[in-house]
């Protein structure tokens, strides 16, 4: 099969095409021909060495997938069935290639209303706005929700949850993204660029970071008394989780984690029409340092994904 690889950490130039051994499902496993692979900005921090995950090169980057199982050694899933999902995080996956091998419990049927290529961008962003909504926030009606940056992948997805939850979504977003996050229910949309969100949204019941730097500190100042502040991207800092329970607010960092519960859910959004994913673009497999050099360069719309 083919593989997506590196031998050496540097830009999007060091990822290469070659053939490798197809892997083995192991018993609860199912082999899965690939159909399309969604990208995350975190594996081009992984490629050019700015998080060492995965140790040193070589190694296969991708966690995002949608296919079709070839092979099933579990009574969850048969050969032929669609499914899709994020294996094995923050373990390599092994994804950028036409044949992953994934425990079953992390995948899920792909909803019929969804495309591989829309299925494969949504586990990664759909599991960490989940988790840090519902699980980690308990947002429930009328709760008021910052998101920030939610023009981007985790933002995009979190917008829809929390709508579909009832809450009060504000987002900040650049005007580019107005229209964008408007028509998936945003309330109201701060444009960061020209207006300051500190000094113009109050009484938050919780924050949803998808930036980190200065955004979480100065996240400070809006919620409500005893609010909550989530971030995905943002260390847990001593000083910083300090600040905020000084304050008498809640701070908590998300990593996010196979969860077939959660991944269930987002199917049940799917279904209902609540939820949908936007791709900004798709590559072949031959394309992919071009992927890179856009994940690279940030303020991406929704996601980017591969095809086999």
């Amino acid at each position: 099969m083919r593989v997506i690889t590196q031998q050496q950490l540097g830009g999007p130039e060091v990822l290469t095409i070659v053939d490798a051994p197809e892997p083995r499902p192991l018993p609860t496993e199912v082999l899965v021909r690939v159909e399309a692979v969604g990208l995350n900005p975190l594996e081009a921090r992984l490629r050019a060495g700015e998080f060492p995950l995965l140790g040193t090169p070589p190694f296969v980057l991708g966690w995002d997938i949608s296919g079709v199982v070839e092979e099933a050694a579990t009574w969850r899933f048969r050969p032929g069935d669609e499914v899709f999902g994020m294996p094995l995080f923050p373990r390599p996956a092994q994804a950028y290639a036409e044949l992953v091998s994934a425990p079953a419990l992390h995948l899920a049927r792909k909803p019929a209303s969804l495309s591989h290529v829309e299925a494969s961008a949504l586990p990664v962003v759909g599991l960490t706005a989940w988790q840090g909504l519902v699980d980690l926030g308990g947002v429930s009606a009328g709760d008021r929700v910052l998101i920030h940056g939610g023009g981007g992948g985790v933002g995009h997805v979190a917008i829809q949850i929390a709508k579909a939850l009832g809450a009060h979504v504000t987002t900040t977003a650049g005007s580019s993204k107005r229209e964008f996050v408007e028509g998936l229910g945003a309330d109201e949309v701060i444009d960061y660029p020209t207006v300051d969100f500190a000094e113009t949204v109050r009484d938050v019941d919780l924050v949803l970071d998808t930036l980190g730097g200065d955004a979480v500190r100065r996240s400070l100042g809006v919620l409500r008394p005893g609010g909550h502040l989530v971030t995905a991207v943002a260390d847990e800092e001593t000083e910083l989780i300090a600040e905020f329970e000084a304050a008498g607010m809640r701070f908590s960092g998300i990593a996010v984690d196979p969860d077939p519960v959660a991944l269930q859910g987002l199917v049940g959004l799917v279904e209902q029409g609540k939820l949908r994913v936007h791709v900004q673009e798709t590559f072949p497999f031959e394309r992919v340092a071009d992927a890179h050099r856009l994940l690279d360069g940030g303020h991406l719309q929704g996601k980017l994904v591969l095809t086999a």
